[in-house]
């Protein structure tokens, strides 16, 4: 059997070589959904969107991912990580940038629902891709590395969608149209690299010597061992896996709420230019971010996987709870920065419980299960914060709301079975 000091070295290089390449992805796949936040600075007012139009609109891109998430993830793990990612990344880019043509609320929540449809299989098909290169003792700090890049796409992304409002009535257009015609090109050029960059499994590392080759693939095959090969259809009906996609649909709620409403909060409490609430929201991702890679690596370290995850969502309960105690832009920014810190915090550890016992074709279905019916969250929490945001002009109580979905969803993790 393998010792770790064999595999380790192998571990690392593979790490370093395709997480960078996958984080650049993820950073371009998560811009394109957030972007619609910086938008709505402009896009509203120019187009009479209500709160509640907006937060629709906004969530709506989740029941098109959610409707096509298994269907994708099942095809990808037929035909190959690397041409179906090329194809979602492609068709999604095209999409996203065609949201500068809108111009009502119908096309607005047409195109929203379309680049759902274009997008989805891509975040549970990088999971199931990881999962081919990495055992389950590695996955927590591995999915964490991988997934900083939601954070850093909030980090760059607010500066960047901020300086391109400023081009307002360049070249006939309006700043929000440029933030998506500009902000959805990459995702088109990406996805021609991703068919000659992505490498499809280990036995095609060229990159990797014989020796590393063999040792890489002996260890997945001796972990491999210890998991169950299931079909499509015993994953799906799993109550573990139903159970991971409970849990799993409150960090969208909160981390998608705050995502799509941080701008017009900041905006609220500030009065400034876009420019500089652009610069404000990094802040917050830049804190979940430093928690996230500590989150992952502590839980890889010590093995464990449920405290670490309810732990986090208590956390970011809390940090929304604080978001309505204050109204000033400093103490806005401090509390959703909690509220960031604890939701980034669960992603590792809740995706190294989640891949820990399946493989297969079979595994593919039940990540993307888990990812589709976690994300609906993704419509619930930025519907509640505008439906509410209209009812009461405040968005203290949908704040609480989404603490409370985290609290008590959180929670269920306690209750997720081994195997």
């Amino acid at each position: 059997m393998l010792t770790d000091a064999d595999v380790q070295p192998v571990i690392a290089k593979a790490r370093r070589r395709l997480i960078p390449f996958l984080f650049l992805l993820y950073i371009v796949a998560y811009l394109d959904r957030i972007n619609v936040g910086f938008a709505s600075l402009q896009m509203n007012e120019a187009l009479g969107f209500s709160a509640t139009v907006y937060g629709f609109g906004a969530g709506i891109f989740f029941i098109g991912y959610t409707l096509f998430e298994v269907p994708s993830n099942v095809l990808l793990a037929r035909v190959g990580a690397r041409r179906w990612i090329a194809r979602i990344m492609i068709s999604w880019g095209l999409v996203s940038s065609a949201m500068m043509l809108v111009s009502s609320a119908p096309m607005f929540y047409a195109l929203r629902f379309l680049l759902g449809v274009a997008e989805a299989g891509f975040f549970p098909g990088i999971i199931f891709y990881l999962t081919r290169w990495f055992p389950p003792r590695e996955r927590a700090r591995t999915v964490a590395a991988f997934m900083t890049a939601t954070l850093a796409a909030g980090i760059i992304g607010g500066p960047i969608s901020g300086a391109l409002l400023t081009l307002n009535g360049f070249g006939g257009l309006a700043g929000w149209q440029w933030v998506f015609l500009l902000e959805g090109l990459p995702a088109v050029v990406l996805g021609f690299v991703v068919l000659r960059a992505l490498t499809e499994r280990p036995h095609d590392a060229e990159w990797l010597t014989p020796s590393e080759r063999a040792a890489l693939i002996r260890r997945l095959d001796e972990e491999a061992a210890a998991t169950i090969e299931s079909d499509t259809s015993n994953a799906l009906l799993a109550t573990r896996t139903w159970l991971c996609a409970i849990v799993y649909f409150t960090i969208p709620v909160s981390s998608y709420g705050i995502g799509f409403w941080l701008p017009q909060m900041l905006k609220s409490s500030s009065g400034a230019s876009a420019l500089t609430i652009g610069l404000l929201s990094a802040i917050p991702y830049i804190v979940g971010a430093a928690a996230m890679v500590v989150a992952g690596r502590h839980s890889d370290r010590n093995g464990e996987r449920r405290w670490h995850v309810l732990i986090a969502a208590l956390v970011s309960a809390c940090g929304l709870g604080l978001a309505t105690l204050g109204t000033g832009t400093s103490w806005t920014v401090f509390s959703l920065s909690i509220a960031t810190l604890g939701y980034a915090s669960m992603y590792g550890p809740f995706w190294a419980l989640t891949t820990s016992s399946m493989r297969g074709v079979g595994a593919a279905a039940a990540i993307a299960l888990v990812n589709s019916i976690g994300n609906t969250g993704g419509f619930v929490g930025p519907y509640l914060l505008g439906a509410i945001n209209d009812a009461t002009h405040r968005f203290a109580a949908g704040l609480w709301v989404i603490a409370a979905i985290l609290a008590l969803g959180g929670s269920v993790v306690l209750f997720v079975p081994e195997k």
